[in-house]
């Protein structure tokens, strides 16, 4: 099949396809989900037990090794990690990769049914295990909510509030807390009084219990309708559990007594807390939100923040609403890089080229073996449902450098073919038809490079499988359009032979005779050669070893993380005391935008290489915002050279 002559004959049909292409193409780079990275399963699950007064050593026996022996049996298992604690068991496990994020469910299941079984074993202090499956979820969007002047219930109202209204976002999947204190209502009392009163604190728990059971009062008949009752007494606050009353035995006489007439009933919040957050030196809460699958990222921050800015008119003054970590910036600047870098290419292609060939074959060049195969692959990846991310993206960086060499050999034969004297038309059928198939064929083999990233069953399959789908796609289009697109320009903005002009032989020029010399070279030296390249691929195996290897690559973001681990079994208010010297040092420094201090445990997933690290008191991670990257690597300098 002849594709430059049907193009040719068929001009009208072509035009028409060409001019789909430019508007699809650019309709569809809009319309593209856009993402920090490709969607990419994180195959972990945590099963978290407490048993309340068990020593460490009991924890493993009765809980942890129960339940390990049991997973093992799972075959979809790759690794096991476990933590045992006094009163705490944390079991972490590792699916094996080549369970991805559509076979991941049903081996949530079986781990489940698993754990089921292994409950019935436990000891009857210890808890029901809590399994944790969704590690996946980046929460992209991270915000610190402080205040001024509010306590901080009045600051937690504050926070659900927002938190209702963002989960309605359009494109938002998840909003969690972090940082959110456990109430509590405590009832002092000394134990002298209790000893004056008879009274035990057994005795109190248990008048509380009994008063604030909820339990079924039955049904009443009235008229046509049955109505339920509802027995009123639940406590709904401090007050009315200090009204309470309690029988005791005073000196043989039965006495009944106020719980308020020898206690103190206050509202609180757990102490010591669990976690503790601080943002720019203040107490926060934190909304972590997740954007859905497949959502352009972009789109959905653009939507966060018109909405924040519509809750912070209604928040009273001294609210304060500040990022952490705000992913559609990420995903902007990547593909910002991306279109300079397109720009860059185009212009680097066409000035190379009106160089060596001339202007007019440079923006043909350009046009049909860069601009073309890269809208075609947008409206490819459109259809296919790939997103713009680091991997896709960089795919079509890497194909730019191959794309044009298509549309150069085509090119550079339809101009040599002219220059002889013979017809553009013909010349263009003729070069484009030539080394078609040879063409293809260095194509496909230029795309099967990339072939065994996309076939592994493993991570890096999943991850960076879209690199192949992506260069295969473009290198592929290129083809297409070197045969179609290339011809036509060709025929529309070459000059033909003028009349009465003398054939002119192409090849002697002297860069011509300077390559002639070096080929024939190479062929009398043929044995020599071959050796040599031989002895570089070799030297290029042995010397792999020596090539760093890093899974995710270096981050670009403008942030600084944090770990500080103290002692174990240190007070969660020691580590938070030592770590506010570390921000007070790191929020003098001139490149610091903003401090995060998360003490207690690690924050919500909000980069993908980033995994939060489990509950302990001795631990604490800052997350520093800079102003450039310059700023990053002095930060990082300074603040590791004053911590040591």
């Amino acid at each position: 099949m002849n594709l430059a002559a049907i193009a040719i004959e068929k001009r009208a049909i072509t035009n028409f396809g060409i001019a789909l292409i430019l508007v699809g193409g650019i309709f569809c780079y809009f319309q593209l989900g856009q993402l920090e990275d490709p969607e990419f399963s994180v195959k972990t699950a945590a099963i978290t037990t407490i048993y309340p007064g068990a020593s460490a050593e009991q924890v493993e026996l009765e809980v942890t090794d129960r339940l390990e022996t049991k997973l093992q049996e799972m075959t979809e298992i790759k690794n096991v990690y476990s933590n045992s604690r006094p009163g705490l068991s944390i079991i972490k496990v590792d699916i094996k990769s080549n369970y991805w994020s559509e076979r991941l469910p049903q081996v949530w299941d079986v781990l489940r049914k698993k754990v089921a079984d292994v409950e019935p074993t436990l000891p009857p202090g210890a808890g029901k295990p809590k399994i944790g499956d969704d590690f996946g979820y980046v929460f992209g969007f991270l915000l610190a909510v402080s205040s001024d002047g509010f306590s901080y219930a009045e600051l937690e109202g504050h926070v659900k509030d927002m938190r209702k209204e963002l989960s309605v976002v359009k494109g938002v999947a998840r909003v969690d807390f972090w940082g959110v204190q456990d109430k509590r209502i405590y009832v002092e009392v000394s134990s002298p009084q209790l000893t004056e009163l008879n009274l035990t604190p057994e005795q109190i728990i248990s008048t509380l219990q009994k008063q604030n059971l909820v339990v079924d009062a039955g049904q009443v008949d009235y008229q046509t309708q049955r109505l339920r009752v509802a027995p009123t007494g639940e406590f709904q606050t401090p007050e009315e559990i200090g009204d309470l009353a309690i029988t005791s035995v005073v000196n043989g006489r039965e006495e009944i007594i106020r719980i308020r007439d020898f206690a103190t009933v206050k509202f609180g919040y757990i102490d010591p807390p669990g976690h503790i957050l601080r943002h720019n030196e203040r107490q926060a809460i934190a909304l972590a939100i997740a954007p859905a699958a497949g959502e352009n990222v972009v789109e959905v921050g653009k939507r966060i923040d018109l909405r924040i800015n519509e809750l912070l008119a209604d928040l009273p003054v001294g609210i304060n609403v500040e990022r952490i970590s705000w992913q559609s910036d990420q995903v902007s600047e990547s593909i910002r890089a991306f279109m300079v870098s397109l720009i860059e290419a185009v212009a680097i292609v066409l000035a190379l080229l009106a160089i060596t060939m001339g202007i007019r074959p440079g923006i043909i060049i350009g046009i049909s073996g860069l601009v073309f195969p890269i809208l075609g692959t947008f409206i490819v990846m459109a259809i296919w449902g790939i997103d713009l991310h680091r991997i896709s993206l960089g795919a079509l960086i890497i194909a730019m450098g191959m794309m044009v060499d298509n549309a150069i050999v085509v090119t550079d034969g339809i101009m040599v073919r002219i220059a002889s004297g013979m017809d553009r038309k013909q010349a263009a059928i003729e070069a484009a038809n030539g080394p078609a198939m040879p063409l293809l064929g260095a194509t496909v083999v230029a795309c099967m490079a990339f072939f065994p990233i996309f076939a592994s069953s493993y991570d890096t399959g999943e991850y960076a499988g879209s690199l192949f789908t992506v260069v295969a796609i473009s290198l592929l289009l290129s083809w297409v359009f070197c045969q179609t697109v290339g011809p036509i320009l060709c025929i529309a903005m070459l000059p033909g032979p003028k009349e009465g002009q003398a054939a002119v032989e192409p090849y002697q020029g002297k860069l011509y005779q300077l390559f002639r010399k070096l080929l024939s070279m190479t062929i009398r030296f043929r044995l020599l050669f071959l050796g040599s390249m031989v002895g570089l691929l070799f030297l290029s195996v042995v010397g792999f070893r020596w090539v760093p290897q890093l899974y995710f690559p270096d981050s670009s973001r403008l942030q600084v993380m944090v770990d500080y681990w103290a002692p174990e079994g240190t007070r969660i208010q020691q580590t938070d005391a030592d770590l506010q010297r570390i921000e007070e040092f790191v929020q003098q420094h001139d490149a610091t935008v903003s401090v995060s201090a998360f003490i207690g445990k690690g924050p919500p997933r909000f980069y993908l290489p980033v995994s939060a690290e489990d509950p302990y008191t001795s631990y604490a991670q800052l997350i520093i915002n800079t102003k450039s990257l310059d700023g990053v690597n002095q930060l990082v300098a300074e603040t590791d050279a004053w911590v040591k």
